[in-house]
C-alpha cells in the first residue's frame, strides 16, 4: 500500500492560513491532539460496552512522549484507529469530523454524548508547531491493515503501510526550530496540567519520583527510598461529574483547594446539574471576597467534557458573579474552531439565565433556613448580592427579599424590615424616609454618636461597591434618600420642619461668618452661620452628598464621573450661632484672639473628618499645647 495525493481544501491558501493563525496560542496544539486521543479512546469503550467491539480492552491510558535528541513529541492512544481510507476521509477531508458520524450513528445508543469529537480540523493545530508530521494508526477492525500518513506542512500527503502492531493511533511531531520550547519536559507538563488535568481517560507523561516508606533502621525510626512511577497527569473522575448526593463537605472543600491552593476555605458552593434544554454540570464556590474585586476575577474555568477551554466566561456567567470561583462545564457552549472564544447564541443566554437563577434561589435558600449563618457571612455574600441587585434586574427582584442592611451595632435588617425600623423617627417633612449611613464609622464617630443621641439608627456602608449599591437603591424604593451621616448637621439631614430660633443679630451673623471665612482662608471652604442647638459643635464641616457620591463613584470606576477628577473639593463650614463660642468671639475685642478661637474651632472639626494633616496638624497641636498652659 502507497499512494500520493493532494488534501482536499477549497482553497490553495488555506492550509498556510490554517497553519499560522488557526489557534491565537501555540500551545494549544496538544490540547487538541490528547483530546482526539481521549475522543478515539473513548470510542472503543463505548463500541466495546455495545458489544460492537469483542476484542481485549488492555491499557487504555493515553501517553505524551518527548524525545528532545530527535526533535518529536510523541501522542499514542489505544483507541478506535483508523484505516487508511479513514486517515483519507477524516484528516484530508478538513470539514468533515470523524465524531460527527460517529454520534449519528449511535445517537440511539444513549451515551453517545461522551464524545468530544473535533478529529479533523482541531488536528491540523500540530503544524504550528512540527514542520512534519506522521499518523501510525491500526483500526479496531477485524482484518485492518495497519496505515501510516505523513505530511510536511504543505498540501501534499503520503500514506503507506504503517508499522503499528496493536489497535490505536501513535501521532508524531517533528518540531521546527521555532517550536524548540516544546521539547522541555517542563513546558509539556505545565500545558497538561492546564488542559488535561481532569480528562476522563488517563494521560500518562513520562515518569516521576516519588518517596516511599523502606522499613526501618535500627533505631526503629522509618527509612524512605525514592522510586519512580507513572506521571499520571488527571483526575479522570473530578467531582463535578458526580452526584451531590455522593458527596460531602470535605469533597468539595479538598476539591477547593486542588483548584486554588492557596486560598481560605469558601462560604458555600453551588453544585450545577441540568441536563435539559442543555447540557451543564460544574461547581461554584462563593469565596470571602476581602473587598478585592481584581484579584478575586477570572478564577471559573470553562471546560467541555472535561478538556480546559478558558477562564474569559464573560459571556456564559454574569458580570456580577465573575467574582464566584469554580468550574462550568457544558457541551452546549459554542465555540469557534479554536475552541477558546465563546459565541453569544441562544444557548449561552440560556446558561447565563439558568446560572443566575440557581444564584439567587441558593441564597434564598440559606437566607430563610440559616439566618444565622447568612448574617455573618454577609460582609462577603453582600458583594455578590449588591453587585447582581445594581446589574440584573431579574437577580434583583428576588434579591430584594434576603439583600441585609447592617447598621453600627452589627444588627442586619431585610430592605422591608429596615423600612419599618425606621419609618417612625427618620420621616422627613415631605414624607422621605431618610436612611443614614456611614462609610467609616471610626472616622465618623462623632457624627454617628450625635444620630444615636436624637433616636437615629445608622447603617454601615463600607463596601467598594457600595456608593454605586445607594445609588441604585434610591432609584428603586418610593420616597427614600439615602445620606451619609456626616454630610450636613443633622437637622438638615433628617428635615423635620423644626425651626430654631438664630440668637444673633444679621449683623452679628455677618460679623461671625467674616471671622471664621478669614480664620479659614480658603475659597473652597463655604461658611454659614446657623441656628443649632447649644449643645450642637460650634463647627461643622462636611462634603455634600451629591459631591461626596461623585468622586466616590469614581474612585471605583463609575463611568462618566471623570470629569469630577479634576474638580477641586469643596466643604461646607457650618458654624454653630447658638454656641457659647460664638458669644465668645464675638465679645473678644482683639482681632487676633477672634481668629485664634475661630481657628481652633475650625480644626477641631477638620481633625473630626480627617482634613488636619502635615503643617496645619503640627500648628493646631502646637496651639493646642500652649491653650493648656495658660
Amino acid at each position: 500500500m502507497q499512494e500520493k495525493g493532494t488534501i482536499s481544501i477549497h482553497t490553495e491558501n488555506i492550509f498556510p492560513i490554517i497553519k499560522k493563525f488557526l489557534y491565537s496560542d501555540h500551545e494549544i496544539f496538544l490540547r487538541e491532539l490528547v483530546s482526539n486521543a481521549v475522543d478515539a479512546t473513548q470510542k472503543i469503550k463505548r463500541l466495546a460496552s455495545l458489544g460492537e467491539y469483542t476484542g481485549d480492552l488492555g491499557e487504555t491510558r493515553v501517553e505524551v512522549e518527548v524525545n528532545k535528541k530527535k526533535k518529536t513529541i510523541t501522542i499514542k492512544d489505544a483507541g478506535i484507529g483508523m484505516t487508511a481510507e479513514e486517515i483519507k476521509k477524516y484528516i484530508n477531508q478538513i470539514a468533515f469530523s470523524g465524531a460527527t458520524e460517529f454520534v449519528e450513528k449511535f445517537k440511539d445508543a444513549g451515551d453517545a454524548k461522551e464524545i468530544i469529537g473535533k478529529f479533523g480540523l482541531g488536528f491540523y493545530s500540530a503544524f504550528m508547531v512540527a514542520g512534519k508530521v506522521e499518523i501510525d494508526s491500526l483500526s479496531y477492525q477485524e482484518g485492518a491493515e495497519p496505515a501510516k500518513w505523513i505530511c510536511d506542512g504543505s498540501t501534499e500527503f503520503e500514506i503507506k503501510e504503517g508499522k503499528r502492531k496493536t489497535r490505536g493511533t501513535t501521532i508524531t511531531l517533528h518540531v521546527n526550530e521555532d517550536s524548540e520550547e516544546f521539547l522541555e519536559e517542563s513546558r509539556i507538563q505545565g500545558i497538561l496540567d492546564k488542559y488535561a488535568k481532569f480528562l476522563p481517560i488517563e494521560v500518562k507523561f513520562g515518569e516521576k519520583e516519588e518517596s516511599v516508606e523502606d522499613g526501618e533502621d535500627k533505631e526503629g525510626k522509618k527509612k524512605w527510598k525514592t522510586v519512580k512511577k507513572d506521571n499520571i497527569i488527571n483526575n479522570t473522575a473530578p467531582i463535578w461529574t458526580k452526584s451531590p448526593s455522593d458527596l460531602t463537605d470535605e469533597d468539595y472543600l479538598k476539591f477547593y483547594k486542588e483548584l486554588y491552593p492557596f486560598s481560605e476555605d469558601p462560604l458555600f458552593w453551588i453544585h450545577l446539574n441540568v441536563d435539559y434544554p442543555f447540557e451543564l454540570t460544574g461547581i461554584l464556590y462563593f469565596p470571602k471576597l476581602k473587598n478585592d474585586f481584581e484579584m478575586q476575577k477570572n478564577k471559573i474555568q470553562l471546560y467541555s467534557r472535561q478538556v480546559f477551554i478558558t477562564d474569559e466566561v464573560k459571556d456564559v456567567v454574569p458580570e456580577f458573579l465573575m467574582l464566584l470561583h469554580g468550574i462550568i462545564d457544558s457541551p452546549d457552549i459554542p465555540l469557534n474552531v479554536s475552541r477558546s472564544y465563546l459565541q453569544s447564541d441562544g444557548n449561552v443566554k440560556k446558561i447565563n439565565t439558568y446560572i443566575t437563577k440557581k444564584v439567587a434561589d441558593k441564597l434564598g435558600e440559606l437566607f430563610k433556613k440559616e439566618r444565622e449563618s447568612y448574617e455573618k457571612k454577609w460582609d462577603d455574600i453582600g458583594l455578590f448580592v449588591k453587585y447582581g441587585m445594581i446589574s440584573e434586574e431579574k437577580f434583583y427582584e428576588k434579591a430584594t427579599d434576603y439583600a441585609l442592611v447592617k447598621n453600627t451595632e452589627g444588627k442586619c435588617f431585610t430592605l422591608k424590615e429596615y423600612e419599618a425600623q425606621i419609618e417612625a423617627n427618620q420621616t422627613d417633612k415631605d414624607g422621605n424616609k431618610v436612611w443614614l449611613y456611614a462609610n467609616n464609622p471610626a472616622k465618623q464617630d462623632a457624627f454617628i454618636s450625635s444620630a444615636i443621641d436624637k433616636g437615629y439608627d445608622v447603617l454601615v456602608f463600607d463596601s467598594p461597591i457600595d456608593s454605586h449599591f445607594i445609588n441604585h437603591m434610591e432609584s428603586k424604593l418610593e420616597k427614600t434618600q439615602i445620606k451619609r451621616v456626616d454630610s450636613d448637621n443633622l437637622n438638615k439631614l433628617i428635615d423635620k420642619d423644626e425651626k430654631r430660633e438664630l440668637v444673633l443679630s444679621d449683623e452679628q451673623k455677618e460679623s461671625l461668618k467674616e471671622v471664621f471665612s478669614k480664620s479659614i482662608g480658603n475659597e473652597n471652604f463655604k461658611v454659614e452661620v446657623e441656628a443649632l442647638s447649644p449643645s450642637d459643635a460650634p463647627v461643622t464641616i462636611t462634603m455634600s452628598e451629591f459631591m461626596r457620591r461623585m468622586k466616590e463613584m469614581q474612585a471605583t470606576g463609575g463611568g462618566g464621573f471623570n470629569m469630577f477628577g479634576a474638580m477641586p473639593d469643596t466643604y461646607d463650614v457650618s458654624v454653630n450661632g447658638n454656641h457659647p463660642l460664638a458669644d465668645k468671639i464675638l465679645k473678644s475685642e482683639a482681632d487676633d484672639a477672634k481668629q485664634g478661637l475661630a481657628k481652633q474651632a475650625v480644626d477641631l472639626a477638620m481633625l473630626s473628618q480627617g482634613l488636619l494633616e502635615g503643617k496645619a496638624l503640627t500648628d493646631f497641636i502646637k496651639r493646642s499645647t500652649e491653650l493648656l498652659g495658660k
